[in-house]
């Protein structure tokens, strides 16, 4: 669904609501069962028309927190889905926008009643079992086994027919009473989800042979007559010969060769997408280029169809890996190193607002970069960044961690940039280094002559020297031609909060939670408070506090891990589900323990539990980047799932002696919603410190607890 990519994590706690809802009402009240394919059905076929009308209408565009001005960039959103390549933000006044809370809360309403009937389901099947810790622990090995088929149906780069073929044949089985009607409904699911897989909704006349794939990232359609790429429905890259379009792709290139410098000979490029900036550092006389990109498709795609060939020369190592992970793990020396348009315009994951790019834009990161330069290389990094202060951040970034000021270059030319101006439109580029003498020699030839001209013909700029007052008169160009480039002065007044590894949040313009977020978040509450007093019985059975607190530090807990293992290991699929399955082994260890040993007091594990999160909160995760191999793998899961083994501990000590396990189970996932919520606070208080507000979480489970001196009693 266009734009939601961007907050995932609305359906993550949609998901949970409904779970909750439908595991308190269990043994209570309407049966939901038989609804949920087709409320699955209303969803996707809810969501197929809106994303047709936004991309075929010519006046309607989603508003995303208003980008003109922002408190977050979202790349990409402040475009019509339908026309990215004419739009301009001057032209919004002619446009409605809708605002993105509106579609979200939409979603969030329908995707919360299609869990209901599988949270019934579930809360029944514990209800009816006598032994709820093994229910439990097989319930942990289904979701292991779920993990593992996620894993590889990422890597097959398997489509949503699939995906709900499965669940469908899943569903229908649990159901205790199938009829032809819920056949009938299924089939008409997979009959939309064919129709989504494998055809563009947006696709026109001009457009017919467009291909799409889903990888484990996006949904990728590929135009061949065009070579342009999106994803998830926002217009990405395209695929330029570079000898005849794109010569920003070579500027960095030519500004070192027309101020004297040698080729770069070791290139790494971070972000090579479809391979354009490859194409680029070979025709410029690169011995060896170093080309990392997340996603195989759009690495295939280019592979395939890139009218320069680049990645079928020998003078390229292709590394489909996250950026800051090889940062960490190559022990070569570059000349030049390029993050090359690394917008992802996807969320990591939807436990936490990280984008897949976040950790490649911190303090920490430039501070990698520069120790991976050769002595005298250049780092550039350039993008049409949106806002005056992003660039701000990433020139302050760069001083710090090269020690010196970096040459800032927009294109178009303007002669300063602040911290308010808009960059819509606008390419900026910025090179640094550590007493470079190529960055000091383009200075020197920008104080000489002012201007450095480059023509959209790259094969115009090869045998000039583009350094000069006026553009350069050659065969028959006029001066309209030509595109002054020349160095741009950066005020960065006021720019005093900076990413780090910690607050990785480049596009947030300062330690706060924005206003969209804040408004989603109390639709959200809202909606989930009145649906919980509509549809469970919450007026005759009292939640359980001390299972909801548990639900809610859990999901905290997560949210650290699976964010602390990004920054270790890399922010791709499979290190996510490497996380997601080490987290539920702990788990299922945590309630083997307590099948085998019977824990009788929990105040020791709560003990542990906290002692954990306070060394967790306390050793920076600088520390574990720093120990070299098997340490750092070692000692840093340690310090991430030792907390997850005490808290399965304690949960697992509860729901085996529950006498109400469906009321008990739906406090807990109710309890995650509110952990959900409160991961927002990331965007003020930083990641690290979100176990503070787990601890707390914890301790009032413990308060909370209704077992007097800590001995284990049957829940009333």
């Amino acid at each position: 669904m266009v734009h939601l990519t961007f907050f995932t994590n609305i359906i993550l706690l949609a998901t949970f609501l409904g779970m909750s809802i439908g595991c308190l009402s269990a043994s209570r009240g309407r049966d939901w069962t038989e609804t949920v394919i087709p409320l699955f059905f209303v969803a996707v076929t809810v969501a197929c028309g809106v994303l047709w009308i936004f991309t075929h209408s010519g006046r309607l565009m989603v508003d995303v927190g208003g980008q003109g001005s922002p408190q977050q960039v979202y790349f990409g959103t402040e475009y019509p889905a339908h026309d990215v390549s004419t739009f301009s933000v001057g032209t919004q006044q002619n446009l409605i926008s809708v605002p993105l809370e509106v579609l979200a809360l939409l979603f969030f309403y329908v995707i919360t009643f299609v869990f209901v009937g599988l949270g019934q389901t579930l809360g029944r099947a514990f209800d009816e079992t006598q032994d709820r810790l093994r229910a439990y622990i097989s319930n942990i090995i289904g979701s292991l086994a779920g993990i593992a088929a996620f894993a590889l149906a990422s890597y097959l780069w398997t489509t949503p027919m699939v995906w709900f073929a499965v669940v469908m044949m899943i569903w229908l089985y649990l159901q205790k009473r199938r009829t032809l009607v819920q056949v009938y409904w299924a089939f008409a699911v997979l009959l939309v989800m064919g129709f989504v897989s494998y055809q563009s909704p947006y696709s026109t006349a001009s457009r017919l042979y467009e291909s799409l794939t889903w990888s484990p990232y996006y949904k990728i359609v590929y135009t061949p007559q065009t070579k342009a790429i999106s994803t998830n429905n926002i217009g990405h890259q395209q695929m330029v010969p570079i000898q005849e379009a794109g010569p920003a792709y070579s500027l960095p290139h030519l500004l070192n060769r027309d101020a004297g410098g040698q080729p770069f000979q070791d290139v790494l490029i971070i972000g090579a997408g479809s391979g354009n900036d490859v194409s680029a550092a070979l025709a410029n006389g690169a011995k060896h280029v170093d080309a990392v990109e997340i996603d195989p498709v759009i690495y295939d795609l280019g592979r395939a169809d890139h009218p320069d060939h680049p990645y079928q020369d020998p003078r390229v190592t292709v590394h489909i890996d996250d950026g800051r992970s090889f940062l960490r793990k190559t022990q070569q020396k570059y000349d030049l190193v390029i993050y090359a348009l690394v917008d992802s315009l996807v969320l990591h994951s939807g436990y936490s607002s990280l984008r897949l790019e976040s950790f490649l834009f911190t303090e920490q990161a430039f501070e990698d970069i520069a120790a991976t330069l050769k002595p005298g290389g250049i780092f550039v990094v350039y993008n049409a960044f949106r806002q005056g202060w992003i660039v701000g951040r990433i020139d302050r970034m760069s001083e710090e961690a090269f020690g010196s000021k970096p040459l800032v270059i927009s294109l178009p030319y303007v002669a300063s940039i602040h911290p308010t101006d808009q960059e819509f439109g606008r390419l900026t580029m910025i090179l640094s280094g550590a007493n470079a003498p190529v960055l000091t020699a383009m200075r020197r030839q920008f104080e000489q002559h002012q201007s450095f001209w480059v023509n959209e013909r790259p094969a115009a700029n090869v045998p000039i020297n583009g350094f000069g007052q006026q553009p350069p008169s050659i065969g028959g160009l006029t001066s309209s031609d030509w595109h002054r480039i020349a160095p741009a002065t950066i005020d960065t007044t006021g720019i005093n909060q900076l990413p780090s590894d910690d607050w990785p949040f480049l596009y947030l313009r300062a330690k706060i939670i924005p206003g969209l977020n804040l408004r989603s978040m109390a639709l959200m509450f809202g909606l989930s408070l009145l649906l919980v007093y509509m549809f469970s019985p919450v007026r005759l059975v009292r939640p359980n506090w001390q299972m909801f607190f548990l639900g809610a530090g859990f999901m905290l807990l997560e949210t650290k891990g699976v964010v602390h293992m990004a920054l270790l290991f890399g922010s791709t699929w499979f290190v996510n589900s490497v996380v997601f399955f080490a987290i539920l082994v702990m788990v299922l260890a945590s309630n083997l323990y307590v099948l085998a040993l019977r824990p009788k007091k929990l105040s020791p594990y709560y003990a542990l539990l906290v002692v954990s999160l306070v060394v967790n909160i306390v050793v920076p995760m600088s520390k574990f980047l720093a120990l070299p191999g098997w340490q750092k793998v070692a000692v840093s899961c340690t310090v991430v799932f030792v907390p997850v083994f005490f808290a399965g501990i304690v949960f697992g000590t509860l729901f085996r002696d529950s006498s109400q396990p469906d009321i008990d189970f739906g406090s807990n996932i109710a309890g995650a919603i509110l952990g959900g919520l409160c991961e927002s606070l990331s965007l003020v208080i930083g990641f690290n410190y979100l176990l503070i507000i787990a601890v707390a979480c914890y301790l009032l489970s413990a308060l909370l607890s209704k077992r007097s001196a800590g001995a284990l009693t049957a829940a009333p």
